[in-house]
């Protein structure tokens, strides 16, 4: 497991990944997926027809 040597050194943004590499260097590297909030996709509702049913009475039982 490694040690963190100093906090905050690096500002980060958003999307990508930061690891130190072989020579001691850190490096940014964008990430694949991520960053962003996926935008809900816009889909068109279809209408459907709406039949009006005629109004029954309803039959009292004595």
């Amino acid at each position: 497991m490694g040690k963190v040597i100093v906090k905050n050194a690096v500002k980060r943004k958003p999307g990508h990944l930061y690891y130190v590499d072989g020579k001691g260097n850190v490096c940014e590297a964008k990430m694949a997926r991520g960053g962003k909030k996926k935008k809900k996709s816009s889909k068109k509702a279809t209408k459907k027809k709406v039949t009006k049913k005629k109004a029954t009475k309803k039959k009292r039982r004595r």
